[in-house]
Protein backbone atom coordinates (compact mmCIF):
# COMPACT_ATOMS: atom_id res chain seq x y z
CA UNK A 1 0.00 0.00 0.00
CA UNK A 2 1.36 3.40 -0.96
CA UNK A 3 0.33 6.73 0.49
CA UNK A 4 0.26 10.28 -0.76
CA UNK A 5 0.94 12.99 1.82
CA UNK A 6 -1.14 15.58 -0.03
CA UNK A 7 -4.43 13.71 -0.10
CA UNK A 8 -6.18 14.70 3.14
CA UNK A 9 -7.09 18.37 3.19
CA UNK A 10 -8.29 20.14 6.32
CA UNK A 11 -10.54 23.01 5.31
CA UNK A 12 -9.77 24.96 8.49
CA UNK A 13 -6.01 25.20 8.78
CA UNK A 14 -3.62 22.79 7.09
CA UNK A 15 -0.73 23.47 9.44
CA UNK A 16 -2.89 22.82 12.51
CA UNK A 17 -4.06 19.41 11.39
CA UNK A 18 -2.09 17.15 13.74
CA UNK A 19 -4.49 14.22 13.64
CA UNK A 20 -4.40 13.64 9.92
CA UNK A 21 -2.20 11.19 8.09
CA UNK A 22 -1.89 9.99 4.49
CA UNK A 23 -4.58 7.82 2.93
CA UNK A 24 -4.94 5.91 -0.35
CA UNK A 25 -4.84 8.47 -3.13
CA UNK A 26 -7.88 7.66 -5.27
CA UNK A 27 -10.23 10.03 -3.40
CA UNK A 28 -9.63 13.21 -1.41
CA UNK A 29 -10.76 13.32 2.20
CA UNK A 30 -11.57 16.77 3.59
CA UNK A 31 -12.17 17.67 7.21
CA UNK A 32 -15.04 19.94 8.28
CA UNK A 33 -16.58 21.06 11.55
CA UNK A 34 -20.28 20.24 11.82
CA UNK A 35 -22.66 21.40 14.55
CA UNK A 36 -25.16 18.74 15.65
CA UNK A 37 -26.98 17.81 18.87
CA UNK A 38 -25.46 20.78 20.68
CA UNK A 39 -21.86 19.75 19.94
CA UNK A 40 -19.31 20.51 17.25
CA UNK A 41 -18.06 17.43 15.43
CA UNK A 42 -14.84 17.07 13.46
CA UNK A 43 -15.97 15.15 10.40
CA UNK A 44 -13.87 13.63 7.63
CA UNK A 45 -15.75 13.78 4.33
CA UNK A 46 -15.29 12.12 0.97
CA UNK A 47 -17.46 11.91 -2.13
CA UNK A 48 -20.72 13.54 -3.13
CA UNK A 49 -24.35 12.70 -3.65
CA UNK A 50 -27.60 12.22 -1.78
CA UNK A 51 -26.74 8.77 -0.38
CA UNK A 52 -24.94 9.04 2.95
CA UNK A 53 -22.48 6.49 4.32
CA UNK A 54 -21.90 7.42 7.95
CA UNK A 55 -18.89 5.67 9.53
CA UNK A 56 -18.56 5.43 13.33
CA UNK A 57 -15.19 4.54 14.85
CA UNK A 58 -14.41 2.68 18.07
CA UNK A 59 -12.02 2.91 21.01
CA UNK A 60 -9.25 4.09 21.01
CA UNK A 61 -9.57 5.12 17.38
CA UNK A 62 -10.63 8.12 15.34
CA UNK A 63 -12.46 8.85 12.12
CA UNK A 64 -9.02 8.20 10.64
CA UNK A 65 -9.62 4.47 11.08
CA UNK A 66 -11.93 4.59 8.04
CA UNK A 67 -9.24 5.97 5.72
CA UNK A 68 -9.25 2.81 3.59
CA UNK A 69 -13.02 2.54 3.26
CA UNK A 70 -13.94 6.17 2.57
CA UNK A 71 -12.49 6.34 -0.94
CA UNK A 72 -14.18 3.05 -1.85
CA UNK A 73 -17.56 4.24 -0.58
CA UNK A 74 -17.15 7.50 -2.48
CA UNK A 75 -16.39 5.55 -5.65
CA UNK A 76 -19.60 3.59 -5.11
CA UNK A 77 -21.53 6.85 -5.17
CA UNK A 78 -21.85 7.65 -1.48
CA UNK A 79 -21.27 10.91 0.31
CA UNK A 80 -19.12 9.60 3.15
CA UNK A 81 -18.97 11.17 6.60
CA UNK A 82 -16.68 9.80 9.31
CA UNK A 83 -17.01 11.88 12.47
CA UNK A 84 -14.74 11.87 15.45
CA UNK A 85 -17.28 10.87 18.09
CA UNK A 86 -17.89 13.07 21.12
CA UNK A 87 -14.69 13.48 23.11
CA UNK A 88 -12.41 12.37 20.28
CA UNK A 89 -10.13 14.48 18.10
CA UNK A 90 -11.37 18.06 17.85
CA UNK A 91 -14.96 17.14 18.53
CA UNK A 92 -16.46 18.72 21.66
CA UNK A 93 -15.49 16.97 24.92
CA UNK A 94 -18.36 17.18 27.42
CA UNK A 95 -17.00 17.01 30.98
CA UNK A 96 -19.33 14.62 32.80
CA UNK A 97 -19.40 10.81 32.75
CA UNK A 98 -23.16 11.03 32.22
CA UNK A 99 -22.51 12.94 28.99
CA UNK A 100 -21.32 9.63 27.48
CA UNK A 101 -24.37 7.43 28.01
CA UNK A 102 -25.77 5.60 25.02
CA UNK A 103 -28.72 8.01 24.88
CA UNK A 104 -26.35 10.89 24.11
CA UNK A 105 -24.23 8.85 21.70
CA UNK A 106 -27.25 7.82 19.65
CA UNK A 107 -28.60 11.38 19.67
CA UNK A 108 -25.28 12.56 18.23
CA UNK A 109 -25.61 10.21 15.27
CA UNK A 110 -29.24 11.15 14.69
CA UNK A 111 -28.19 14.79 14.71
CA UNK A 112 -25.50 14.14 12.12
CA UNK A 113 -27.93 12.20 9.92
CA UNK A 114 -30.40 15.05 10.08
CA UNK A 115 -27.65 17.55 9.30
CA UNK A 116 -26.59 15.59 6.22
CA UNK A 117 -30.16 15.70 4.84
CA UNK A 118 -29.53 12.66 2.63
CA UNK A 119 -32.14 10.59 0.81
CA UNK A 120 -30.73 7.31 2.11
CA UNK A 121 -28.33 6.29 4.87
CA UNK A 122 -25.95 3.40 5.33
CA UNK A 123 -24.66 3.34 8.89
CA UNK A 124 -21.29 1.65 9.38
CA UNK A 125 -19.84 1.08 12.84
CA UNK A 126 -16.86 -0.66 14.42
CA UNK A 127 -16.37 -1.47 18.12
CA UNK A 128 -18.06 1.34 20.11
CA UNK A 129 -19.29 2.75 16.81
CA UNK A 130 -20.86 -0.63 16.19
CA UNK A 131 -22.62 -0.58 19.58
CA UNK A 132 -24.04 2.85 18.78
CA UNK A 133 -25.07 1.65 15.32
CA UNK A 134 -26.87 -1.44 16.69
CA UNK A 135 -28.72 0.73 19.21
CA UNK A 136 -29.80 3.38 16.73
CA UNK A 137 -30.96 0.73 14.25
CA UNK A 138 -33.06 -0.87 17.00
CA UNK A 139 -34.55 2.41 18.18
CA UNK A 140 -35.04 4.28 14.92
CA UNK A 141 -34.84 1.81 12.02
CA UNK A 142 -36.65 4.15 9.64
CA UNK A 143 -33.60 6.41 9.58
CA UNK A 144 -31.48 3.70 7.96
CA UNK A 145 -31.51 1.83 4.68
CA UNK A 146 -28.65 -0.50 5.55
CA UNK A 147 -26.46 -1.30 8.54
CA UNK A 148 -22.87 -2.55 8.63
CA UNK A 149 -21.25 -3.58 11.92
CA UNK A 150 -17.65 -4.71 12.35
CA UNK A 151 -16.43 -6.67 15.37
CA UNK A 152 -19.19 -5.67 17.73
CA UNK A 153 -21.87 -8.21 18.68
CA UNK A 154 -25.53 -7.39 18.91
CA UNK A 155 -25.93 -5.92 22.42
CA UNK A 156 -28.42 -8.59 23.47
CA UNK A 157 -25.85 -11.29 22.73
CA UNK A 158 -23.02 -9.33 24.32
CA UNK A 159 -24.95 -8.89 27.56
CA UNK A 160 -25.60 -12.63 27.72
CA UNK A 161 -22.02 -13.49 26.77
CA UNK A 162 -20.29 -11.18 29.23
CA UNK A 163 -22.05 -12.96 32.09
CA UNK A 164 -20.16 -16.13 31.22
CA UNK A 165 -16.58 -16.65 32.33
CA UNK A 166 -14.73 -16.75 28.96
CA UNK A 167 -16.06 -13.39 27.76
CA UNK A 168 -16.03 -11.91 31.26
CA UNK A 169 -12.27 -12.53 31.35
CA UNK A 170 -11.83 -10.94 27.92
CA UNK A 171 -13.82 -7.91 29.06
CA UNK A 172 -11.78 -7.30 32.24
CA UNK A 173 -10.80 -3.83 31.03
CA UNK A 174 -14.39 -2.59 31.35
CA UNK A 175 -14.18 -2.92 35.13
CA UNK A 176 -10.66 -1.51 35.17
CA UNK A 177 -11.91 1.58 33.34
CA UNK A 178 -14.31 2.29 36.20
CA UNK A 179 -11.37 3.40 38.35
CA UNK A 180 -10.75 7.14 38.66
CA UNK A 181 -7.66 8.62 36.92
CA UNK A 182 -5.66 5.36 36.87
CA UNK A 183 -6.75 4.30 33.34
CA UNK A 184 -5.88 7.74 31.97
CA UNK A 185 -2.47 7.65 33.65
CA UNK A 186 -1.69 4.19 32.30
CA UNK A 187 -2.94 4.84 28.76
CA UNK A 188 -1.24 8.23 28.56
CA UNK A 189 2.17 7.20 29.91
CA UNK A 190 5.17 7.59 27.62
CA UNK A 191 3.20 9.62 25.08
CA UNK A 192 0.38 7.07 24.97
CA UNK A 193 2.72 4.23 24.11
CA UNK A 194 0.12 1.68 25.22
CA UNK A 195 -2.37 3.01 22.66
CA UNK A 196 0.06 2.23 19.86
CA UNK A 197 0.89 -1.14 21.37
CA UNK A 198 -2.78 -2.12 21.44
CA UNK A 199 -3.00 -1.80 17.68
CA UNK A 200 0.29 -3.30 16.59
CA UNK A 201 0.48 -6.17 19.10
CA UNK A 202 -2.89 -7.57 18.05
CA UNK A 203 -2.69 -6.99 14.32
CA UNK A 204 -2.45 -9.90 11.91
CA UNK A 205 -0.75 -7.49 9.51
CA UNK A 206 1.41 -5.23 11.70
CA UNK A 207 2.89 -3.54 8.62
CA UNK A 208 -0.51 -1.84 8.29
CA UNK A 209 0.28 -0.08 11.59
CA UNK A 210 3.66 1.61 11.07
CA UNK A 211 4.83 4.30 13.51
CA UNK A 212 3.36 7.07 11.32
CA UNK A 213 -0.10 5.54 11.68
CA UNK A 214 0.23 4.78 15.38
CA UNK A 215 1.38 8.34 16.01
CA UNK A 216 -1.97 9.62 14.74
CA UNK A 217 -3.77 7.78 17.53
CA UNK A 218 -1.11 8.46 20.16
CA UNK A 219 -1.02 12.18 19.45
CA UNK A 220 -4.81 12.41 19.63
CA UNK A 221 -4.89 10.52 22.94
CA UNK A 222 -2.34 12.96 24.42
CA UNK A 223 -4.55 15.99 23.89
CA UNK A 224 -5.90 17.49 27.14
CA UNK A 225 -8.99 15.66 28.32
CA UNK A 226 -9.01 13.18 25.46
CA UNK A 227 -8.31 10.02 27.45
CA UNK A 228 -10.84 10.90 30.12
CA UNK A 229 -13.50 11.37 27.46
CA UNK A 230 -12.58 8.06 25.81
CA UNK A 231 -12.68 6.12 29.08
CA UNK A 232 -15.94 7.83 30.08
CA UNK A 233 -17.74 5.76 27.42
CA UNK A 234 -17.05 2.74 29.63
CA UNK A 235 -17.68 4.52 32.92
CA UNK A 236 -21.12 5.56 31.71
CA UNK A 237 -22.06 1.91 31.30
CA UNK A 238 -22.42 1.48 35.02
CA UNK A 239 -25.30 3.97 35.03
CA UNK A 240 -27.41 2.96 32.06
CA UNK A 241 -25.55 0.14 30.32
CA UNK A 242 -26.12 -0.61 26.65
CA UNK A 243 -29.05 -2.97 26.90
CA UNK A 244 -31.57 -0.50 28.27
CA UNK A 245 -31.48 1.14 24.87
CA UNK A 246 -31.79 -1.91 22.63
CA UNK A 247 -34.41 -4.37 23.90
CA UNK A 248 -37.46 -4.02 21.66
CA UNK A 249 -38.65 -7.62 21.55
CA UNK A 250 -38.71 -7.59 17.75
CA UNK A 251 -36.05 -8.67 15.24
CA UNK A 252 -34.21 -5.84 13.52
CA UNK A 253 -35.60 -5.31 10.02
CA UNK A 254 -32.78 -3.15 8.62
CA UNK A 255 -30.65 -5.21 6.17
CA UNK A 256 -27.44 -5.85 8.06
CA UNK A 257 -23.90 -6.93 7.25
CA UNK A 258 -21.75 -8.20 10.12
CA UNK A 259 -18.01 -8.36 9.37
CA UNK A 260 -15.87 -10.14 11.95
CA UNK A 261 -12.13 -10.63 12.29
CA UNK A 262 -12.09 -13.92 14.16
CA UNK A 263 -8.74 -13.36 15.94
CA UNK A 264 -10.33 -10.63 18.08
CA UNK A 265 -8.75 -10.82 21.55
CA UNK A 266 -11.45 -8.71 23.19
CA UNK A 267 -14.62 -10.17 21.67
CA UNK A 268 -14.95 -13.89 21.05
CA UNK A 269 -16.35 -15.15 17.77
CA UNK A 270 -19.01 -17.05 19.75
CA UNK A 271 -20.70 -13.69 20.33
CA UNK A 272 -21.91 -13.80 16.73
CA UNK A 273 -23.94 -16.97 17.33
CA UNK A 274 -27.65 -16.20 17.41
CA UNK A 275 -27.42 -12.89 15.55
CA UNK A 276 -29.59 -14.34 12.80
CA UNK A 277 -32.39 -14.72 15.35
CA UNK A 278 -32.25 -11.00 16.10
CA UNK A 279 -31.90 -9.64 12.56
CA UNK A 280 -34.32 -10.51 9.77
CA UNK A 281 -31.97 -9.84 6.86
CA UNK A 282 -28.41 -10.68 7.89
CA UNK A 283 -25.16 -11.47 6.09
CA UNK A 284 -22.18 -12.49 8.23
CA UNK A 285 -18.64 -12.51 6.85
CA UNK A 286 -15.69 -13.84 8.87
CA UNK A 287 -12.06 -13.02 8.22
CA UNK A 288 -9.85 -15.82 9.59
CA UNK A 289 -6.83 -14.69 11.58
CA UNK A 290 -7.74 -11.00 11.41
CA UNK A 291 -7.78 -8.89 14.55
CA UNK A 292 -10.36 -6.67 16.21
CA UNK A 293 -9.06 -3.76 14.09
CA UNK A 294 -10.56 -5.47 11.08
CA UNK A 295 -11.03 -2.55 8.64
CA UNK A 296 -7.41 -1.47 9.13
CA UNK A 297 -5.88 -4.92 9.54
CA UNK A 298 -7.41 -6.32 6.33
CA UNK A 299 -8.66 -3.28 4.39
CA UNK A 300 -8.65 -4.93 0.96
CA UNK A 301 -10.77 -7.86 2.15
CA UNK A 302 -13.14 -5.63 4.09
CA UNK A 303 -13.56 -3.36 1.07
CA UNK A 304 -14.30 -6.30 -1.18
CA UNK A 305 -16.99 -7.55 1.22
CA UNK A 306 -18.46 -4.07 1.53
CA UNK A 307 -18.60 -3.46 -2.19
CA UNK A 308 -20.20 -6.82 -2.95
CA UNK A 309 -22.88 -6.40 -0.28
CA UNK A 310 -23.67 -2.75 -0.95
CA UNK A 311 -23.96 -3.28 -4.70
CA UNK A 312 -26.44 -6.16 -4.37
Amino acid sequence: MTYNDSVIRDTRKEEDNEYMSPVPHDRTIDTHMIDANGLTFEVNMCGHGDRLALCLHGFPELAFSWRHQMPLLARLGYRVWAPNLRGYGRTTRPPSVMDYTMTHLVADVVGLINKANAKSVVLIGHDWGGAIAWTLASQQPRLLDKLVVMNMPHPTIFLEGVRRLPQALRSWYIKFFQLPWVPEWLLGSNRAWLIGWMFRSQAANPLNFPPSILDVYRNAACQPGALTAMVNYYRALRYTGVMTQTRSGKPLRVPTLLIWGDADKALDKSLTVGTDQLVESLVMSFLPGISHWVQQDAPEHVNEILETWLMN
